[in-house]
């Protein structure tokens, strides 16, 4: 008789184990902000460009000055 009993009550735990944890867990809610969402950025770019002229292409600017 005794393990008769421990058998209903090993059932019983496995029947209320997920009852029990459902009742105690908490409930979590997503809503959306009522206001946008702002984000500000402050981004510098700088950019250089380097050119280095050969002296064969110097000659050339110098010989032809309306091309550039």
């Amino acid at each position: 008789m005794d393990s008769a009993i421990r058998r209903n009550m090993g059932k019983a735990i496995l029947v209320l184990t997920p009852i029990m944890l459902s009742v105690l867990s908490g409930c979590v809610q997503v809503t959306a902000p009522d206001k946008p969402i702002v984000i500000n950025l402050n981004i510098a770019v700088r950019q250089e460009i380097l050119l280095k002229l050969s002296a064969a292409s110097e000659k050339v600017i110098e010989e032809n000055p309306e091309i550039f």
